[in-house]
């Protein structure tokens, strides 16, 4: 696990020690709001993080590995990008993992509302997390972004639930090939 530092903290550092040419480092409004949800994380057991730069906070990696539902035993892994604007404006968020979810289209755009229209600057990453964790748990087929998943999951959910797990496995559903995911 990553020990985070407060940039606040980090800022109060520089200060004390100025760079060379006296120059400070400073932090942008998301900087600051980004390393205060990150230590405030509450990550269930089934989540973790990944930061591939740990000096970049903006940009990271959340990884939920259900234990229970459709997509049990899977993996998948979430790509975080958080813009200048936030919390103003929410993280751009997409899956990296191919998954045959009717929320999640197959190019990882997610529809989950408080990515949307929903957002408020007072929401937080952890938010994001149990949102996307909820969908995992419990598809929606009334808001799809993969009609197909959502058709088969309102009309057969016995197919639905052998076509996610086809898919975890490393098979095609139709004409499209889903790389294993399982765990």
């Amino acid at each position: 696990m990553i020990k985070l530092f407060s940039l606040k903290q980090q800022k109060k550092d520089g200060e004390a020690t100025p760079k060379a040419g006296g120059q400070k480092k400073t932090f942008t409004a998301a900087q600051l709001r980004i390393t205060k949800d990150i230590n405030e994380l509450n990550l269930p057991k089934t989540c973790a993080t990944e930061f591939p730069d740990p000096d970049d906070l903006l940009n990271f990696k959340l990884i939920i590995c259900p234990d229970e539902g459709f997509y049990k035993s899977g993996r998948f892994v979430f790509n975080f990008k958080v813009g200048p604007n936030y919390p103003h404006e929410p993280p751009k968020v997409k899956c990296e993992t191919q998954v045959y979810h009717p929320n999640i289209d197959l190019e990882g755009n997610v529809c989950l509302n408080i990515l949307r229209e929903d957002w408020k600057p007072v929401l937080t990453i952890n938010s994001i997390v149990y949102g996307l964790q909820y969908l995992f748990l419990e598809p929606n087929p009334e808001d799809p972004l993969n009609r197909e998943a959502a058709e088969v999951l309102q009309t057969n959910r016995r197919l639905f639930e052998h076509n996610v797990f086809k898919a975890m496995r490393g098979n095609y559903i139709g004409a499209t090939y889903f790389q294993r995911c399982l765990k």
